[in-house]
């Protein structure tokens, strides 16, 4: 199509019986965003031929940290059963009975759920129950109106999203003159809400904590990532990108495994640190299957 555009429009521009020498020469300039393309274009061919030995297993890696947030939960349930017992009961009024049954709800629909999604088994049922599994703890923990723990979690949501959009390759039976939305449709739609739910832990992480030098500069290159990640624009690329940073970011700075084992941020670096792999399991899935149909790069292929 481009290339019939192209020889349409040569043909109209030469019509004039006079020419036009000057405007051949200025089109052949290449725009910066041209430039931009193309340089984007270099890094992405390297970072393929990079990556060519591992592509093959991206999908199951992605699949495997976007749930090991969920499989460390279960096993902190179970490593530290009578104080999430008395923490629900003492400060967040559950009665005795009601907090073991929580608990063990719990810890059987993280396992279970995380268990079909890693081995694609039912991926739909268990992003449902790992979704439910998400707003029952921000109910029980009292965590609904904590601002880091609701980004946090649109952000693993949204890795949740793309295993979906993942697993839908195939058309389902659908009874006849019953609206329907194409398997395909429904994909575009929730890679879609896939990547832009992904972004909001780095938003998270740019309003949180104190300003430096390095601070600014990586926020400054990790929002104009996640802006490509949004719009669709080098999405594997910027993806890419904000896996770098979000891997470096969290080696540093929730290094859990350093901390004394009574040290009372030990828990809370460590619940980080497995969010954090959880959306770069997202980030991972993202890179594999690209950004879909609603993205600036697929526009490029139809036009």
């Amino acid at each position: 199509m481009a290339q019939i555009r192209g020889t349409a429009g040569y043909h109209l521009g030469n019509q004039s019986p006079f020419g036009n020498p000057g405007r051949s020469s200025a089109t052949d300039d290449p725009s910066p965003l041209d430039q931009l393309r193309e340089q984007t274009n270099k890094v992405e061919e390297w970072l393929d031929t990079v990556s060519d030995p591992i592509k093959p297993y991206l999908p199951a890696i992605g699949r495997f940290l976007i749930v090991v947030t969920f499989l460390e939960d279960a096993l902190r349930i179970l490593t530290q059963w009578n104080d999430q017992l008395t923490y629900l009961h003492t400060y967040r009024g559950i009665y005795n009975g009601l907090t073991h049954l929580f608990l063990i709800v719990n810890i059987v629909a993280m396992v279970a759920c995380s268990f079909m999604i890693i081995v694609r088994k039912h991926s739909d049922y268990g992003v449902a129950g790992l979704m439910g599994v998400v707003v029952l703890q921000g109910v029980g923990y009292g965590l609904v109106f904590d601002l880091n723990f609701f980004l946090r979690n649109l952000s693993v949501m949204g890795g949740l999203l793309m295993v979906l959009s993942d697993s839908w390759v195939r058309k389902r039976f659908a009874p006849a003159g019953l609206p329907q939305i194409d398997e395909k449709d429904r994909k575009m739609y929730f890679q879609l809400a896939g990547r832009i739910l992904l972004i909001f832990l780095f938003i998270g992480f740019v309003f949180r904590g104190d300003w430096s030098f390095w601070r600014v500069l990586v926020s400054i290159i990790g929002f104009g990532a996640c802006v490509m990640v949004v719009v669709g624009f080098k999405s594997k690329w910027s993806a890419i990108m904000l896996v770098i940073i979000l891997s470096i970011f969290n080696v540093l700075v929730n290094n859990f495994w350093t901390l004394h084992p009574h040290h009372p941020h030990k828990d809370f670096a460590k619940y980080d640190f497995f969010q954090i792999l959880s959306i770069v399991g997202g980030l991972l899935l993202l890179v594999n299957m690209g950004p879909g149909q609603f993205s600036v790069d697929e526009k490029k292929k139809v036009y």
